[in-house]
């Protein structure tokens, strides 16, 4: 869980480092706290908003997720000083960024 956890900072880190100034990490605490909030939320709102987007998510092939994943980065963002996503477009460019460089590193962390 600890593995997972510092994968989700870095990967959060790192899609700051992509984005620039609109999808902002002050630095690599940051990164663990908005990655830490980021998992509560993903594990408590996520599943009640995927339920409640089922018929869209089925219609969109599962791309709505994308969304859902921009609402939550969106959320967190509001919550955790030194972490910043300036708009809805960011979020969705940034969630999508996000879910590809956490897959990679993932599997470079299980080998």
């Amino acid at each position: 869980m600890l593995v997972r956890w510092l994968v989700n900072a870095l990967a959060l880190f790192l899609t700051a480092q992509l984005l620039g100034p609109a999808f902002r990490v002050t630095g690599f605490g940051a990164a663990l706290v908005a990655a830490a909030v980021l998992g509560i939320v993903n594990a408590v709102i996520r599943p009640v908003l995927l339920i409640l987007t089922l018929p869209l998510n089925i219609v969109t092939l599962g791309l709505f997720t994308f969304v859902i994943n921009a609402v939550m980065l969106l959320l967190v963002s509001h919550v955790i000083v030194g972490f910043q996503v300036q708009g809805f477009g960011t979020a969705l460019l940034g969630s999508v960024i996000l879910s590809f460089i956490s897959m990679i590193l993932s599997a470079l962390v299980r080998r």
